[in-house]
């Protein structure tokens, strides 16, 4: 039997206004690139992001769009570095896909991140195609998640 804590809990939400710093203060890259803020805080606005919380702090987020050809798009799947392989994407990832309103989710990451393409697997998706020129060397990797 497994013991589980508060600590252990995660809760995903909708991201709010006042999440905006801590989500942006768990994210080193966002430390570094004034745009991620600018693209987290237009998500918040838009009601396309969500947070994930695990006693009572920020644990990471992601961000969807509604445009991908007509479908539902996770763009960013961030966790702090300590929650990392702990379930919190998986939980940001279901959270993107009990608010999709498609009948497909896609997500994609660089063919070098190899831990995004195990998280994708993961939670299920699979797949889809490949983006060549985006960085160069380095292509996109794009999944697909059929929900319906």
């Amino acid at each position: 039997m497994e013991n589980r804590t508060e600590a252990d809990e995660i809760v995903t939400r909708a991201a709010g206004h006042g999440d905006v710093q801590a989500m942006l203060a768990c994210d080193a890259y966002a430390q570094a690139h004034a745009s991620r803020g600018d693209a987290v805080r237009a998500a918040v606005g838009k009601g396309r992001c969500h947070v994930a919380i695990r006693a009572g702090q920020v644990a990471g987020y992601a961000l969807t769009h509604d445009d991908f050809f007509g479908h539902d798009f996770v763009s960013l799947v961030v966790v702090a570095p300590g929650q990392q392989r702990r379930g919190v994407g998986l939980r940001l990832l279901a959270a993107a896909e009990a608010a999709c309103r498609t009948e497909k989710l896609f997500t994609s990451t660089n063919r070098s991140n190899g831990g995004a393409q195990r998280l994708f697997a993961s939670a299920g998706f699979v797949r889809s195609g490949q983006i060549e020129h985006l960085d160069e060397g380095d292509p996109e990797l794009v999944y697909v998640k059929f929900l319906r």
